[in-house]
């Protein structure tokens, strides 16, 4: 059998009656729902300042999925496994106890707590003294130590049962879920957005995921990998969307009609525009965005309160005030760095000298340039899904298009750089034809080039040329590769 005493986030205890029996009642359940995968017949018990779990089912690998259940479930701060005992005597007590955490005293200071509930014909600290005592002279190199001792020992005596607190095992802290509004996050894939995610599922918001797509169907399927990850991981008590809208006509749109140095500023705004009408739509209250300020150009505070001004849906930035590293830290606590790792920021690619300090009147200007058709067309066409639907989705092993190094006689390059990019740094190859062509003309214009041509896609860092590779792969253009020299 196997015993766990779940502690309350702090925050959940300080509450009004009312709202902490609320809190306490939807953990209770989400608890429920967790274990109840693992084992049909766990026992969930609230206790109104803590929530007892007990399952007869045994085994290490029974233990570790339990330990690591309970971590992933918002709203727990801790919780201890206790292994329960009868007893006669205090001696029983005294020889469950060193057989239990014995070894973790070893060469240390420590002390014993204890806590009783019931009739005994002994006090607490008669029980603390007694078992402290046998410790103290039968485990090598331990010795007692009542002030900021190593190690604590506590015993919890109930009735006639002795529960010994073997091991205590963080939670992630937080509120319950869903004991706040529902939002919905922008997902990128990177670090930022993966981790806003996660620290507003951890403050008990049921997390919806909007991907905006800048990079084809392979970029699709890398971001839907990251969000199925996050909620099955963290809060698949409950469902939640999974919302894709075709942003490639706005980038386009943006690259062909707005003046370069406003082009980070206003992609944002038409991603706010389009995730308030999305979140309206699914009557989602808030936005959130992985931001942080200063981190580049586009999240300048002066830029920020330009992008907030498009729309009045709350937008929430949970990682404001965060370094880049902080961030990078706990994606890699929450294992989320590894898919970011191989997931490109596709809005660096729009501005070569982005402003800091947009003005409102400028940015107005340049969107009177911008066909607002075409970002109502990709909002109407955006598809909806239940996370759940991805998993099979999710798991496909993402395919690379064939990558070269030496290019072959009679070889076509496709220079896919922005017209920026290119005219700072032209690509010249002897004895090879380079066409220039941008990443986002590629989809209208590639159709017109002689088919029975091999073609090998440049970016400078190849992530853009292999993503739009795999894409051309898809309407049929198979002979298509990337160039990596």
């Amino acid at each position: 059998m196997l015993k766990f005493i779940v502690k309350l986030h702090p925050e959940i205890a300080i509450k009004s009656r009312s709202v902490r029996k609320r809190f306490t009642k939807v953990l209770e359940n989400n608890i429920k729902i967790v274990l109840r995968r693992i084992d049909e017949k766990v026992q969930v018990r609230n206790n109104w300042d803590n929530i007892s779990v007990v399952t007869l089912l045994e085994g290490e690998q029974t233990r570790a999925t339990f330990i690591d259940s309970l971590a992933r479930i918002p709203g727990i701060v801790q919780f201890i496994e206790v292994t329960e005992t009868s007893f006669e005597t205090l001696d029983d007590i005294y020889k469950k106890t060193i057989e239990l955490v014995g070894h973790t005293i070893e060469g240390k200071t420590f002390c014993v707590r204890a806590k009783r509930i019931g009739k005994h014909d002994f006090t607490s600290t008669e029980l603390e003294r007694y078992v402290g005592g046998g410790l103290n002279q039968h485990v090598a190199g331990a010795s007692v130590k009542l002030s900021h001792p190593e190690v604590t020992i506590r015993l919890e005596i109930k009735d006639e049962k002795a529960y010994i607190v073997s091991h205590t095992h963080l939670g992630m802290a937080g509120f319950p879920l869903p004991t706040q509004e529902d939002v919905l996050s922008l997902m990128s894939g990177g670090f930022d957005s993966g981790v806003a995610s996660y620290q507003m599922i951890r403050k008990g918001a049921r997390t919806h995921f909007l991907f905006f797509n800048l990079g084809g169907a392979a970029h699709e399927i890398g971001v839907k990998q990251a969000s199925y990850y996050l909620w099955n991981k963290y809060s698949s008590t409950h469902k939640v969307k999974f919302i894709t809208v075709d942003f490639e006509p706005v980038v386009a749109e943006i690259l062909e009609n707005i003046e370069n140095s406003q082009m980070g500023v206003v992609l944002k705004r038409m991603m706010m525009r389009a995730g308030s009408k999305v979140a309206e739509k699914l009557n989602i209250q808030a936005l959130v965005t992985g931001e942080s300020i200063g981190q580049v150009s586009s999240q300048t505070l002066a830029n920020l309160s330009v992008i907030d001004r498009v729309t009045e849906t709350l937008i929430l930035r949970p990682l404001i005030q965060h370094d880049k590293q902080e961030i990078i830290n706990i994606a890699r606590q929450i294992g989320t760095a590894e898919m970011a790792e191989t997931m490109p920021e596709y809005c660096g690619v729009i501005s070569k000298k982005p402003t800091v300090k947009a003005k409102i009147e400028v940015i107005k200007a340049e969107e009177e340039k911008f066909d607002f058709d075409i970002l109502n067309t990709v909002i109407e066409n955006a598809r909806v899904m239940d996370v759940r639907d991805i998993d099979v989705e999710a798991k496909q092993e993402l395919k690379e298009a064939e990558s070269v190094a030496d290019l072959p006689a009679g070889a076509v390059v496709i220079d896919i750089r922005s017209p920026e990019e290119e005219e700072a740094a032209p690509l010249e190859i002897d004895s090879i034809e380079v066409v220039h062509l941008p990443f986002f003309r590629l989809a209208t214009k590639f159709g017109d080039l002689p088919k029975d041509q091999d073609y090998y896609l440049y970016c400078d860092r190849g992530v853009m040329s292999q993503l739009q590779a795999l894409i051309l792969h898809e309407q049929g253009f198979t002979t298509v590769k990337v160039y990596r020299p």
